[in-house]
Order: C-alpha cells, then structure tokens, then sequence
C-alpha cells in the first residue's frame, strides 16, 4: 500500500521536474524603502527620510519599471534572462504579463501628461539603489517614478486523506496553489520622496495532478501574476486622485 500512497507524488515530481518557479521579489530597501525603528533618537537614514519633501507638479509624467530579485528568472522569461540588469536588484524590461492596456490606463488618468516604460539603454550597467531608476526616469523627463514587482510562491495542500486510504492513494486529493503578490511604490525622481505603496494579492489553486509538465505550471502561475497585476493596476488608479488632491498645490519658491 506504500507504494500506491507515493505513486502520485512521484509522477507529479517526475512531470514537472524541469520546471524552475521564479525567483523572489525585488528588495524594496534598496530602492529607497526603509525600515525605521523608533527609539529615544531618530537613526540618521530615518532622518534623511523624514527630510525629503514632495517636489511633483502636475500634471506629471510616469516612468514605469518592473523590479526583481538579483537572481530573478522564470520558465517562460529564461531565454531573455541573460540580457536582464542586474546588482542589488534585477530589472525586467521585456513585458511578460503585462498588456498595453495597462499602462495605457495610467496615461488616462487626470493630471498624467505622460507614461513612459523604462528601457534598458537607459539604465547603469550596475544597479545598487534607486538612484539609478530615478536617473532613467530624469532621461525620460519623468517627474515621477513608478516601480513595481511581482512574488510568486507555489505550494501543495493535501485534502480529505481518509479518501486516500480507500482508494489506495490513487485520489486526486493534492491540491496546488500559486500565489501572487503584486507591489508598486510611487516616488520622486528628483529626491525619492514616496507618495504611495500599492499592493494587491491573487491565488489561483488546482489539483495538482493537472500539473502534468512544466508549461501547464507557467500557464498557471501567469495567469495569476496576470490577475495580481491588473489588480495592482486597478488599485493605483484608484489611488491617484488621493495623490493629486494631497500633493497639487502652489510650491513655495
């Protein structure tokens, strides 16, 4: 009966051994994100922080940027990968789930003259902290910074187990998740100041039978990157008006 209880697992194991999921999140403390701690003395980076004051006028132009871990690949994203900036953090250039459409929304939104993607050439070979995304954005005349990244998990839930032991392990009864998490920061690209923190989370789930090869795994994990994604994109669009109302205002010479 052993043999029956591992014979699925094996050949899910065995169907899906060349698939590699993708690599993490990017590092948001890197791209000017940190994590203050408050105590008897403000530390000196939190202070620093503290000192940056909105510069954005309206209406503004976005430049847009995908964002990843250093080591950053996926099934569907490996043959490009060799050509991916990388350092402290990895930058995606080629639109994997992304759609025109999305961006084209953000260039609809009022007091936005302009959306702009961030390319390659633009970028230092090197990249070690924001400064050199907001140096890209400057190229483009881009007031306003908007990087965004992807984290992907997979995991395996077993359900109904008593099912298994009748059937002699042969139930369908693994069910895989992927879940996705969508994040975007919108900053300054003059002085990193951060007007917002967006995010928006999607899992997609099946029986992990159905996971018969590497492709039919990358189906599902774009597809849920694709939902978390229009989802981030929904929520920062619901965002922007909070933006402008907050920060669109005579600046004082």
């Amino acid at each position: 009966m052993r043999t029956f209880l591992i014979l699925p697992l094996l050949i899910l194991l065995c169907g899906c051994g060349q698939y590699v999921a993708p690599g993490g999140r990017a590092d948001f403390t890197k791209l000017g994100l940190t994590q203050s701690q408050v105590a008897n003395m403000t530390d000196f980076s939190v202070q620093e922080q503290l000192a940056k004051k909105p510069l954005v006028t309206f209406p503004a132009n976005i430049a847009v940027v995908r964002v990843q871990a250093p080591d950053y690949n996926s099934y569907s994203y490996s043959d490009y990968a060799s050509t991916t900036l990388r350092g402290a953090y990895s930058v995606i250039t080629r639109h994997d789930i992304e759609k025109d459409e999305d961006f084209d929304a953000l260039a609809r939104l009022p007091k936005v003259e302009g959306v702009a993607p961030i390319k390659a050439i633009l970028l230092d070979k090197k990249l070690n902290t924001d400064l050199e995304l907001r140096n890209a954005a400057a190229k483009l005349n881009a007031n306003l910074l908007l990087y965004y990244t992807l984290e992907t998990a997979f995991r395996t839930e077993t359900h109904a187990a008593p099912l298994t032991v009748i059937t002699l392990g042969m139930a369908p009864n693994e069910e895989a998740k992927v879940t996705c998490t969508a994040s975007a920061v919108l900053m300054d690209t003059r002085n990193g100041y951060i007007y917002a923190v967006v995010e928006s989370t999607k899992v997609h789930g099946q029986l992990a039978s159905a996971w018969t090869n590497a492709e039919a795994m990358d189906q599902v994990r774009q597809r849920t990157e694709r939902e978390a994604f229009e989802g981030l994109v929904a929520d920062f669009v619901k965002a922007w008006p909070d933006v402008v109302k907050k920060y669109d205002k005579p600046r004082s010479e």
